[in-house]
């Protein structure tokens, strides 16, 4: 038994083959080389057909659909957008506990000594919010959604620059509800999405800069994560009311409602359209 050739199984993957395709056995390389010459014609014709349906009538690919349906879905639950610089300083980074000693510092994109491209939203989140409630001296809901950047694995879940969408409510909840307002946000947030209950769970982890939080997974992988306070960084930044906020992966997020096997189809890419190779 043969199976087809590392050249072959990597263009099948390439055209979204699924592990069972790969896998396939034959009697003999002719049965393998015809079966892998039809297989990638009638690919290329699927690529084809859903590239031009894109550009015919859908009009925006799967990873900037999702950021819009959370954009609206938080607009009605009263968050106000907010546009921050993707530039951030070393200190900002050192409030967030991280500095030159922290491993994390070895993923961030140093522009120089002082600057560096923001490897998370939260930094500059917590000074727009502090400052929104200094002046208004009310409850205060923002979101963002912008490009993050680490130098991270090259894994299939992982991208050195990659789109977050975090969004957090301070002072709107007392003390002793956060966990719950973050679940009912992560429930509100899969429904409007279209994700059933049974599509994925809501797991208690710990991380290297929150301490204990909240996640979205769907099929086993993380795609939101939430966190709350107060919170020992608050004081840092000058916040002293309670919050409660979540970040979500959206090229993961996509990834996971597409059931792909890997995050770069749905990045910011010049060799993937919303999903699909432009290789054809």
């Amino acid at each position: 038994m043969v199976k087809f050739t590392v050249t072959q199984a990597e263009r099948i993957g390439e055209l979204n083959g699924t592990a069972e395709d790969i896998n396939m056995e034959f009697e003999t390389t002719e049965e393998r080389d015809q079966a892998f010459r039809k297989m990638e014609k009638e690919m290329v014709r699927e690529s084809r057909k859903k590239i031009k349906e894109l550009l015919d009538h859908k009009h925006i690919t799967g990873s900037v659909e999702v950021g819009r349906i959370l954009e609206q879905w938080l607009m009605g639950e009263g968050y106000t957008k907010v546009v921050t610089p993707t530039i951030i300083t070393r200190d900002m980074l050192a409030k967030m506990t991280i500095d030159e000693f922290h491993h994390l510092s070895e993923q961030v994109f140093w522009l120089d000594k002082k600057r560096c491209l923001r490897p998370m939203l939260a930094p500059n989140l917590y000074v727009v919010m502090r400052e929104l409630k200094r002046i208004t001296n009310e409850p205060v809901k923002i979101f963002e959604i912008g490009s993050c950047f680490r130098k991270e694995s090259q894994g299939a879940q992982h991208m050195n620059e990659f789109t977050m969408l975090n969004c957090v409510e301070l002072a709107a909840v007392k003390d002793g509800d956060q966990v719950e307002e973050m679940k009912r946000l992560a429930h509100k947030s899969m429904e409007a999405l279209g994700v059933s209950e049974e599509e994925y769970e809501l797991v208690v982890e710990e991380s290297t800069v929150y301490g204990s939080t909240v996640d979205i997974e769907i099929n086993g992988m993380e795609v939101a994560s939430g966190s709350y306070g107060p919170h020992f960084l608050d004081a840092q930044w000058g916040v002293f009311d309670t919050w409660v906020g979540i970040g979500f992966g959206i090229e993961r997020l996509t990834m996971a409602l597409n059931k792909s096997k890997t995050i770069k189809r749905y990045g910011k890419s010049i060799t993937f359209i919303d999903g699909q190779p432009l290789n054809i």
